[in-house]
């Protein structure tokens, strides 16, 4: 079992992919705070992720996602679900391989769908049902490429959520005892 954690935990995958829901029992089991980007995004910004997207567009959007991962990743050890698409800017990437070790949560297309159908808070996936299909399978193609750069990768499927915990406790253990 893991003694001590002296760096960030980042939990980088798809939207859907179980970052939030994961990372708070992970930081639980971990004893370190929980962080999550996305909530992050809307302090600084003062807005909902949807409004701040309709307002400033998606390259401001991820300007300030950006900023406010660079300051996360200096900050103190915690467990850190980052927002789906930061992982991509390669200066989050950077950062997150000097202060973190980052753990990809990978999901297929049907765990994706079937966890994110219906919500409207994922300003990114808003649509229809073909179109957020279509939508998650364009960012698998486009992103998955960069979440694969993570130290540790842990396919996450449809269980109950303490079992892809552990299962992620267990890889990060392994990672630390290579």
């Amino acid at each position: 079992m893991i003694k001590k954690i002296d760096k960030i935990i980042l939990l980088v995958g798809l939207m859907g992919s179980g970052k939030t829901s994961v990372g708070k029992r992970l930081a639980k089991k971990l004893n370190l705070p929980f962080v999550d980007g996305d909530c992050e995004v809307e302090k600084a910004s003062g807005l909902s992720l949807v409004d701040l997207l309709k307002c400033f567009g998606e390259t401001e959007f991820r300007a300030g996602e950006m900023r406010v991962m660079k300051r996360l990743l200096q900050g103190a050890p915690c467990v850190l679900a980052s927002g789906g698409g930061s992982f991509v800017a390669e200066q989050t990437r950077a950062l997150a391989k000097d202060h973190a070790i980052t753990v990809w949560l990978k999901a297929d297309i049907d765990v994706l769908y079937n966890r994110t159908a219906g919500r409207k808070h994922r300003p990114f996936l808003i649509g229809s049902d073909k179109e957020l299909k279509n939508k998650l399978e364009k960012y698998i193609v486009d992103e998955y490429p960069y979440y694969s750069e993570a130290d540790i990768v842990v396919e996450t499927r449809e269980e109950q959520v303490d079992n892809t915990v552990q299962r992620v406790i267990e890889a990060i253990d392994g990672f630390l005892n290579q």
